[in-house]
């Protein structure tokens, strides 16, 4: 099949997302695409949810500008959005005397890229502040500006929003090849379809360059950087409140400790140049390079309550910084490629920019109107006891955990379903709702999630995956089974 737009918006990550959706204010046609089965199933879903401040990037850089731009904007944006935002503010720690050179140097450069508030502590002032820290420690740059946030709630509502708003989403379809025609428009090519658009918008994560290099004559070239995390349960007491950083290298910002918006411990980074960008595999040497760096951070550290590993790419490009704006050489394309930390940070501005470049090109206009983004319901485990009751008496889908290690309840499943852009797969529907973040990883809940978003879309259970793709939960039906073995005998 061959289908049109106007722009064409390669990638669902949050930065394609952000870009979806300040074009959805706009007259005009829109489509996204992503090879994954769902929204932010790239770098998004698994990175360290931080809005950096600023202080790191080099002056004067793109990921300098747009981090300071896109952190000063992600407050009002949560808030638009409905989705969590915390200003727990961070530290970046001295644990020798070559560190406090860095440290102070980090200050001078947060300085010149306008980081607000920022102060060197003492050793005695870091343990006030944060105890569980090591009693090592020679100072600290304190960050009161850094903040976290939930990556992929962000990207579901930012998606969400763009929906309403006229925006389609099309996933399972990897990108093979794009040109530019004769008259000037594009054709994208997956497996399945053909898209043609005027604007073609790369925001396509590690895929960046390979879309760039086929429409343009200045090549890129990007390495793959693998990240593997520990992600430790809930605990009563977190034994950190802010985010807990070591000196930064050449590779990255290093293993941090720091809490999560919803309660959770994340330990990491590694930093590994690789060469296959879909390589999210964690390995024994890396998870335990998290373990020996963090343990320099909090000699206490224990992973008693570590419910999963995983991993993330970052799509580093050799010349050290983002890549936005349109491509010189081809009229029409407009970038956002090499988007690596601080991507997270920086990708409201990115999107605010490149949809004013594109609405600027195809001379758009406001629409008349603009949605809102939908409300949802509060979240079950967050209700009183009242709103319970109160929730149950409208809904008594609420009165039925699913969940039990989030209290997450069968009516929050089906409205994850029923989003604007919802959830098909078992873990689309964690990430929305949090069924299957708890400490059993789904080992409870994922069949009982499976049968209701089978039952919401009509898709036969044995076709329901864990993540898009072939990662069908089961093989096959028991009567197809029993007919099977009929057949046999």
């Amino acid at each position: 099949m061959t289908y049109q737009a106007d722009v064409l918006v390669i990638g669902a990550g949050i930065t394609g997302c952000a870009v979806a959706r300040e074009l959805s204010g706009y007259k005009v046609s829109v489509i996204v695409l992503d090879s994954a089965g769902d929204i932010a199933e790239g770098a998004t879903k698994a990175n360290s949810g931080i809005v950096h401040a600023g202080y790191d990037a080099r002056p004067g850089s793109k990921k300098a500008l747009y981090n300071i731009r896109g952190a000063g904007m992600y407050e009002s944006l949560c808030a638009s959005l409905h989705v969590p935002y915390r200003r727990n503010g961070a530290l970046v720690i001295a644990l020798n005397d070559t560190d406090r050179t860095a440290i102070e140097s980090l200050k001078a450069r947060g300085l010149e890229n306008g980081v607000k508030n920022l102060d060197i502590l003492d050793h005695d002032a870091v343990l006030a502040m944060e105890p569980n820290i090591s009693p090592e420690v020679k100072c600290a740059l304190f960050v009161p500006e850094s903040a976290i946030i939930s990556p992929y709630e962000t990207a579901f509502a930012l998606a969400d929003h763009a929906a309403v708003n006229g925006v389609s989403f099309r996933f399972g379809q990897s990108v093979s090849s794009v040109e530019r025609l004769p008259d000037g428009s594009f054709a994208a090519r997956t497996d399945t379809d053909t898209y043609t658009c005027r604007v073609l918008v790369n925001c396509s994560g590690a895929s960046g360059a390979y879309i760039h290099n086929q429409l343009s004559g200045q090549k890129l070239t990007m390495v793959h950087r693998r990240g593997q995390y520990y992600l430790l349960d809930r605990e009563a007491v977190p034994a950190f409140s802010r985010t807990i950083f070591q000196c930064p290298s050449p590779m990255g910002k290093g293993v941090l400790v720091s809490p999560t918006v919803h309660g959770n411990l994340l330990l990491g980074p590694t930093a590994e140049d690789i060469s296959d960008p879909l390589d999210t595999a964690t390995t024994a040497e890396g998870l335990s390079d998290v373990l020996r760096k963090a343990s320099l951070t909090w000699p206490k550290l224990s992973v008693r309550t570590n419910i999963t590993n995983f991993s993330g790419v970052r799509a580093h490009l050799t010349t050290d910084d983002f890549v936005v704006g349109p491509c010189e050489d081809c009229p029409g394309l407009f970038e956002a490629v090499g988007i690596e930390s601080p991507g997270l940070s920086s990708a409201p501005a990115i999107g605010l920019d490149l949809s004013g470049m594109i609405a600027g090109y195809l001379g758009l206009s406001l629409k008349e109107s603009f949605l809102p983004c939908p409300v949802r319901p509060r979240p079950f485990n967050e209700m009183t006891d009242a709103e319970k009751a109160e929730a149950v008496l409208k809904d008594p889908a609420y009165g039925n955990i699913v969940c039990r290690c989030e209290v997450i309840t069968e009516a929050e499943i089906r409205a994850a379903v029923h989003r604007p852009v919802g959830a098909r797969s078992v873990d689309g529907v964690k990430r929305r709702t949090r069924a299957g973040m708890g400490r059993c990883q789904g080992g409870f809940c994922m069949p009982r999630v499976a049968e209701i978003i089978s039952a919401e879309t009509g898709i036969p259970l044995d076709r329901v995956t864990k993540n898009g793709g072939d990662s069908y939960i089961l093989s096959g039906t028991v009567e197809s089974f029993l007919k099977e073995e009929t057949v046999h005998d």
